[in-house]
């Protein structure tokens, strides 16, 4: 039984975020390691000892994500405005390029609609080799096609196991799913109830050893807090084959543009939301989630941080050309800070990435990027965007953020977050994080998703009270002040036999702090 619980729990897991755990206290990171016995980052004390009737000003962030519920309960106040721009006149007002922008702009939808689907750029990648090379051999290809269809051999290889290995799993998933299903139409025959409750089911007098095997089934399911993963689960692995890994899928149309052109810039849609904004919408909330209106969950800011939502990740790999000029729209358009909870392992248009980010970073803009959720060294695998561009040197502004939980010693860095003594500036609470998730809900979600957002929020915490800083200066004092946990011992994620010292998986061997921060950056101005 308990095999089948982990199945469910593991292969219903997000690439971007993970389901909760039910015991993580609520709100944890925003507590402090000393008096509350939690690795937060001490906003709390911060707002307590430090920032009582201190003046403030408007800090805006721009959210590069999947959508953000502009009118969800606990955003309100909390959501960019523009104030250039005419709300539903169909004309572009402030002539920017962007007609009724006026809480941000999608760079994934158009006049046909939404893109909600995508293929991952693997996928794409494969489409476009398989196109020139299907049905060829060795032998017919000229020699200066040589090394790319070479390149094309070992795609080719890679994408027929990659399908196997997901058809494989969605068929062993969907077993799991079908036994539910029918243990559960067990327990409603039994109860003779449409939806019966944990003690209805744990009542329930059978009378044979299947009968008593599919009780404890549901039962477990339902303690545990796994039927919700299990549609989730569902479908994740349908659009997996659905979508990610299909090569006759195209989303590209629902855009309208001309997608081999890298310097187009004006399409999309200002459909902010999108049909599906969970993850934009809980990082938001991490970030601004209103503080003092008595409901919900609480930000690490209040609504003086203005969230601008700037709509590039579907539910696939985000693509070169939107993340280009999304972070050119927010530089643009008055962002203090950009905040990117995406990431994939190729990025065939880098160098516009490339341009786009060294375009923000002249512009004063701080750049923060979530590491990834793969276990993995990013010293050596390849985890993109980044700041190393292919030519010149890394971009100055940038902040790469690996995810830290709340359980202390060796189990602090979590076991999902992507590390690298050269790549990871600093790690930030990702793990059961509570925030906002659209029509009004709220949910627990871990991944360096949210690891990311924390840091973004004590950035513009710090930018809200302290104005002249540079974003140069701002990061330097994240990362000078965070609490040192050089020297501890952890477990290095995805590898739980070797301990290490947390300073061999990250730059500086720290978790961000506000409280630290916000002294530091009294130190500067005094």
């Amino acid at each position: 039984m308990r095999k089948i619980i982990v199945l469910i729990l593991g292969l219903g897991l997000s690439v971007l975020a993970f389901g909760q755990n039910p015991d993580a206290p609520v709100n944890w990171h925003l507590k402090d390691q000393a008096s509350d016995q939690l690795q937060g980052v001490s906003v709390e004390k911060s707002y307590t000892e430090l920032l009582s009737g201190k003046e403030k000003r408007e800090v805006v962030v721009a959210i590069l994500d999947s959508g953000v519920d502009i009118y969800h309960e606990d955003l309100k106040g909390a959501i960019w405005v523009n104030e250039n721009e005419i709300s539903g006149n169909g004309i572009d007002d402030d002539k920017n390029g962007y007609i009724d922008d006026v809480n941000g702009w999608s760079f994934i939808g158009g006049a046909e609609g939404d893109v909600e689907f995508d293929n991952l750029e693997f996928t794409r990648i494969f489409i476009d080799l398989n196109k020139k090379f299907v049905g060829k051999t060795e032998k017919t290809i000229d020699k200066k096609n040589k090394k790319e269809f070479e390149r094309y051999l070992v795609f080719k290889k890679q994408f027929d196991d990659r399908l196997s290995e997901a058809e494989a799993a969605y068929n062993e998933f969907m077993q799991v799913y079908m036994a539910y299903e029918q243990a559960q139409a067990l327990m409603q025959e039994l109860t003779r109830k449409g939806n019966p409750t944990i003690e209805e089911i744990s009542n329930v007098e059978t009378s044979n050893e299947m009968e008593e095997a599919f009780k404890g089934f549901v039962l477990e399911v339902k303690t545990t807090g796994a039927e919700s993963q299990l549609e989730e689960g569902k479908a994740h692995f349908e659009n997996t084959l659905k979508y990610m890994y299909n090569l006759d899928f195209d989303s590209r149309h629902i855009v309208g543009d001309n997608y081999a052109d890298t310097s187009e810039k004006n399409y999309g849609n200002n459909n902010v939301k999108g049909p599906e904004s969970t993850h934009g919408t809980h990082v938001a909330g991490i970030v601004s989630a209103l503080r003092d209106n008595g409901m919900g969950a609480q930000g690490i800011n209040d609504s003086n941080v203005k969230i601008m939502s700037v709509r590039v990740v579907p539910n696939g790999d985000e693509r070169d050309k939107d993340v280009a000029n999304a972070i050119r729209y927010a530089a643009d358009n008055g962002a203090d800070i950009i905040n990117m909870s995406f990431g994939k392992s190729y990025s065939p248009q880098k160098s516009v990435v490339d341009e786009a980010v060294a375009y923000a970073s002249s512009k004063g803009v701080l750049l923060i990027h979530a590491a990834g959720n793969s276990s993995k060294n990013i010293d050596n695998k390849d985890n993109f965007p980044n700041k190393k561009p292919l030519k010149g040197k890394c971009v100055k502004s940038w902040i790469e953020v690996g995810s830290s939980t709340w359980t202390p010693a060796e189990l602090m860095i979590s076991d999902f977050s992507n590390y690298g003594k050269k790549s990871v500036d600093i790690f930030a609470p990702g793990s059961d994080i509570y925030s906002t998730t659209p029509e009004n809900e709220y949910k627990m979600l871990s991944g360096t998703s949210m690891a990311a957002p924390v840091v973004t929020g004590v950035a513009a915490l710090v930018m809200t009270y302290y104005p002249e800083l540079t974003a140069q200066e701002v990061k330097d004092i994240l990362i000078n002040s965070a609490a040192d946990f050089k020297k501890l011992r952890v477990d290095i994620p995805g590898e739980s036999q070797e301990l290490v010292k947390f300073k061999k998986l990250g730059k500086n061997g720290g978790v961000v702090n506000a409280y630290n921060a916000i002294r530091l950056a009294q130190e500067k101005k005094q």
